[in-house]
């Protein structure tokens, strides 16, 4: 082990734990800002109570995110400097967008948000949290696009003197093909996690408050969630079956890895379980779908798929010797637990539906139990779609330009990165546990009470009334 694993792991680590937090905020903040909206322009009491209620679990989970997102700017200082010296130029450009326009416009607007209760008028209010959530999405997209460069490196030259990337066209790197499919599959795959956490929540409450006077709002909300998760994890397939065409492109060694295809076939079978050699050079069983790959690569049932093993050949006749294959289990497994939790999560969605049909009030203990799980398996779902991208561009951290093991920052000791690795992971557990004691705290308290307190003078000018916040 030296400084290059522990590095990689750090990055790793706390880019996966600071995903957890991302979709759920980008998702819950167009939920919210779509239930207000029912509540505007409806004036019924119910959709107030649940704007309220799925806008405090966004803003403890926006808070937590940002918190974690901080760590991730520092890594490119501290661990990895050299990369950050070599594409600096190219990726500075989105993430400056992203604080500089994205984040400001999200964290001003949820702050009238927040406070603006009653303060602003109704249509400036609801504008301020629909801002807030296209802020939200704005961000996503710069940071998107910033690691769209890392997977198909566009508009840019590399300067022979200073042997830095140097940007020469913005706007390929914002119009990256990568980005463009990348940022909808992304989108999709965060509103699975919000609704899920949605039918959670209202689940809960319909199967233990049945007599409960705010049923019909998590009814609604279970039901709203419900089919949130099912549109999305429809777009999900969609945008993935684009993406994949994307990715046997720019990136076919990564298409092959996740199949474990080492030969170049025409047509080619898609994997449904390979087993590989110890060396990962060959396959020794196999269960396939004959054609499936071909067309999810290419477009045509008869396409070709260039296999690990060929591949392999090109690129060490290309870039010189050297192993250029990502670890083959682990690109292949997480491929695939990516798409089996995405889906078990709309299988559930369905079953709560179904179990509300016609009025019918769900009473299935183990229907609760699957939706108790049902939040974590999105998350788990976006997690190894991440781990997928990632570990499958291997050994690239530029792919075709620099490799991981260039990019680390040479004068960090294995010492300093254990140390910096252990404090995140302590802190990381720490905030976790704080997270989640948060949010199941106040996802069991329900809906507020929204009767007025007659301890609250409203006569005094609005002025001279304390500022508080909304919750």
């Amino acid at each position: 082990m030296d400084a290059l694993d522990v590095a990689r792991w750090q990055f790793g680590v706390t880019t996966v734990y600071h995903f957890l937090f991302v979709p759920l905020t980008i998702g819950l903040s167009v939920l919210v800002a779509i239930l207000q909206t029912l509540w505007h322009r409806t004036g019924n009491e119910r959709y107030l109570k649940l704007t309220k209620f799925y806008g405090k679990l966004f803003l403890i989970n926006f808070a937590m995110g940002v918190v974690t997102g901080i760590v991730q700017e520092f890594q490119f200082g501290m661990n990895w400097s050299d990369y950050s010296r070599f594409v600096g130029d190219i990726f500075g450009a989105p993430l400056a967008i992203e604080a500089l326009v994205a984040f400001f416009l999200e964290s001003t607007f949820i702050g009238l948000w927040i406070f603006g209760w009653d303060r602003l008028p109704k249509r400036a209010h609801l504008a301020s949290i629909w801002v807030a959530a296209i802020g939200t999405n704005l961000s996503a997209y710069f940071i998107l696009a910033a690691n769209s460069f890392m997977q198909n490196p566009v508009g840019y030259r590399i300067n022979p003197d200073t042997g830095r990337a140097e940007l020469t066209d913005f706007f390929a790197v914002l119009t990256n093909k990568v980005a463009l499919i990348t940022f909808p599959h992304t989108l999709a795959g965060s509103f699975l996690v919000a609704g899920s956490l949605v039918v959670t929540v209202g689940l809960w409450h319909v199967m233990r408050n049945r007599s409960s006077a705010d049923t019909s709002a998590y009814r609604f909300a279970t039901k709203f969630g419900s089919w949130v998760v099912l549109v999305s994890a429809t777009l999900v397939v969609i945008t993935g079956d684009i993406q994949g065409k994307i990715m046997t492109q720019v990136q076919p060694m990564k298409m092959a890895a996740a199949e474990g295809l080492y030969t170049t076939e025409s047509p080619a079978s898609f994997s449904v379980l390979t087993v590989g050699s110890l060396d990962g050079s060959r396959e020794l069983f196999a269960i396939k779908i004959p054609y499936l790959l071909s067309y999810l690569g290419t477009g045509d049932p008869n396409g070709t798929v260039h296999g690990i093993n060929d591949l392999q050949a090109q690129y060490a006749s290309q870039y010189g010797a050297g192993s250029y294959a990502p670890i083959i289990p682990v690109t292949y497994w997480s491929f695939r637990f990516m798409i089996a939790f995405g889906l078990a999560a709309a299988a559930i969605a369905l079953l709560v539906l179904w179990s509300q049909r016609k009025g019918r009030t769900p009473t299935s203990r183990w229907l609760l139990r699957a939706g108790l799980v049902m939040p974590v398996l999105p998350l788990l779902a976006n997690s190894f779609g991440w781990i997928f991208t990632e570990m499958g561009r291997q050994p690239w951290i530029v792919f075709g330009e620099m490799l991981t093991r260039d990019g680390v920052s040479r004068s960090v000791s294995l010492t300093e990165v254990l140390t910096s690795f252990t404090a995140f992971t302590l802190i990381y557990a720490t905030l976790a546990v704080i997270e989640f004691k948060l949010l199941v705290r106040y996802a069991r308290a329900g809906v507020p009470d929204l009767t007025p307190d007659p301890a609250i003078d409203d006569s005094h000018d609005d002025a001279e009334r304390p500022l508080a916040f909304a919750y």
